[in-house]
């Protein structure tokens, strides 16, 4: 695991399983490398360009997401416990993950943040999945990936891609019908 990615993203220390909690910043590694963004710019960027003059940073977004994908598992864990199984390393992991592709998605153009030439054709939840699976992410956590957006409307989400789906919407909508 990179320095830049244990920085950007302590929660992967929640992920249990080494091979995953691997794997995840593999792919954070790989999407950083292959970005036309830097660290730091993820730090200063919206979050969404669907937003006029969005204030929250990418991953000030990013981070609240999972927390609340986290959380909220946490919390059907202890009401429903067998009733309705939730895998939490899968959803920290899908939460880390479900925006990676944006990384490609956008890019920098006299300072603002834009989205890309191949962003123009490929949105991140499949960029996202493409990245992941390179990396040997589980079926699982790409399913996430790829049923995070509206795209996943369209597919029967699992548990764990409900759970992330929402602390993604509510994280968006809010700032979107200001």
């Amino acid at each position: 695991m990179t320095d830049e990615v244990k920085e950007l993203w302590p929660e992967l220390e929640w992920i249990k399983d080494e091979d995953l909690r691997r794997k995840t910043a593999e792919t954070w590694a790989l999407a950083l490398s292959e970005s036309p963004l830097t660290v730091d710019d993820l730090n200063e960027i919206p979050f969404t360009l669907l937003v006029k003059d969005c204030r929250v940073t990418f991953m000030e977004h990013k981070r609240s997401v999972v927390h609340i994908a986290y959380m909220s598992a946490k919390t059907m864990q202890k009401f429903f416990g067998d009733n309705l199984p939730v895998d939490l390393d899968v959803v920290v992991a899908g939460a880390i993950l479900c925006d990676v592709g944006k990384l490609l998605e956008y890019e920098k153009v006299d300072g603002k943040a834009v989205v890309s030439q191949f962003g123009r054709y490929v949105r991140h939840p499949f960029s996202g999945v493409g990245l992941a699976m390179k990396c040997g992410v589980p079926d699982a956590v790409c399913h996430i990936i790829a049923a995070h957006a509206g795209e996943g409307d369209h597919v029967k989400r699992t548990t764990e891609a409900y759970i992330v789906h929402h602390a993604d919407f509510m994280t968006f909508l809010p700032f979107k019908n200001q």
